[in-house]
């Protein structure tokens, strides 16, 4: 993508009253911020179809004009040997841009690790030992069967899931900050961050030298969630940004555990109240892998698919929409095209041929070999 493409992503996020949510059905509905904004100055009609415009609206992202900076942060950005991805290259994580307000575009360090489902793991930044232990342990566990982790990069419990994935020879982590990418937040965690970037990816939404702004962190708390299958709460007391984590899950439709405590542990009292909310409990990697079937058995990259058995047109179109990561069968319905009778008989027959997998909520994936 060249730097006029991205200076309008640029441009459209900054519109005031262009949020996330509304930023999506945009370009869902014209394809690109270009034709966003050239539709806005020329055919304003064909936006009054997006829930959410307003004619006000259609008329501030015609006037609207890259923000001053812009030209210098994508020079920044390429003097970092960063990248910024968008909803549209294929290499924006797929499962986060089904979640209804995914950032547009991420500022990226690293390689994402495209093919192993990821679990996020989130917690205090003040754990006690047990709850560090366990956060480590946990994460260790995960990344040998074959799993990414997830999280914030801040003191405590993330910085212990990091540290056990990447305890794990050829382990892969994700981080997302709520700051900037050069301004590395909490500033303890800089020899970590550069060795998540050689052993998967750091990501934020926010400009390059963003400050890390109280407001942030609820909106970085999406995306560990949104990266992510399921998200564990290892230690939390019950006002935590963790919860607030959790809740992100559970309404994007992603699964929720929590790892218990003492009944007496200030930290675990919110991990506590998570499970009396339906959260499973859980104690080691197994009880988080087991909701997601066999998504995988080694850490190692996923090995070639064999050659698929002869399919009908339905159940190739189906096939093709399907993913490691388990989706809800309304959005195979939707990004199929097809009638949700057509593809659930085709999902059924995909499972069936040992194609397809379904999980816990009627969400369905590709079988890994």
């Amino acid at each position: 993508m060249d730097a006029q493409d991205l200076q309008n992503w640029i441009t459209l996020k900054n519109v005031a009253g262009v949020g996330n949510l509304l930023y999506k059905r945009l370009v869902t509905r014209c394809e690109t911020p270009s034709k966003v904004l050239q539709a806005a100055r020329k055919e304003p009609k064909t936006l009054h179809s997006v829930s959410g415009i307003t004619p006000r609206l259609i008329d501030a992202i015609a006037r609207a004009k890259p923000p001053h900076w812009t030209a210098t942060e994508l020079e920044k950005v390429e003097e970092h040997g960063y990248r910024i991805i968008t909803l549209n290259d294929a290499d924006y994580p797929f499962i986060l841009s089904q979640i209804p307000d995914p950032p547009p575009y991420l500022y990226m360090a690293g390689d994402l690790p495209q093919s192993n489902p990821a679990i996020a793991l989130v917690g205090s930044r003040k754990p006690t030992p047990y709850g560090r232990q366990t956060c480590y342990k946990l994460s260790a566990g995960l990344v040998e069967k074959g799993a990414v982790i997830v999280s914030g990069m801040a003191l405590g419990i993330d910085t212990a899931a990091h540290e056990g994935a990447l305890s794990i020879d050829g382990g892969k982590t994700i981080a997302v900050l709520g700051s900037g990418l050069a301004q590395i937040y909490p500033a303890q965690n800089r020899g970590l961050f550069e060795r998540i970037v050689q052993n998967g990816a750091v990501f934020s939404e926010f400009p390059l030298y963003a400050r890390p702004e109280a407001h942030h962190f609820p909106q970085r708390n999406r995306v560990i969630s949104g990266l992510s299958l399921g998200t564990v709460v290892v230690e939390a007391a019950v006002r935590s940004g963790s919860l607030i984590t959790a809740r992100l899950a559970a309404e994007q439709n992603r699964e929720v555990f929590a790892v218990p405590g003492s009944v007496d542990s200030f930290e675990s009292a919110g991990t506590h109240q998570l499970i009396q909310q339906g959260a499973k409990l859980v104690t080691r990697a197994d009880d988080i892998l087991e909701e997601f079937g066999e998504f995988a058995t080694t850490h190692a990259e996923f090995q070639e698919a064999p050659a698929l058995p002869s399919l009908t047109a339905e159940q190739t179109q189906v096939h093709q929409v399907l993913t490691p990561y388990p989706v809800h069968i309304d959005e195979i319905v939707k990004l199929s095209g097809l009638a949700a009778g057509t593809v659930s008989g085709a999902l059924l027959q995909l499972e069936l041929l040992g194609v397809a997998l379904q999980s816990s909520g009627k969400r369905f994936s590709l079988r890994q070999p």
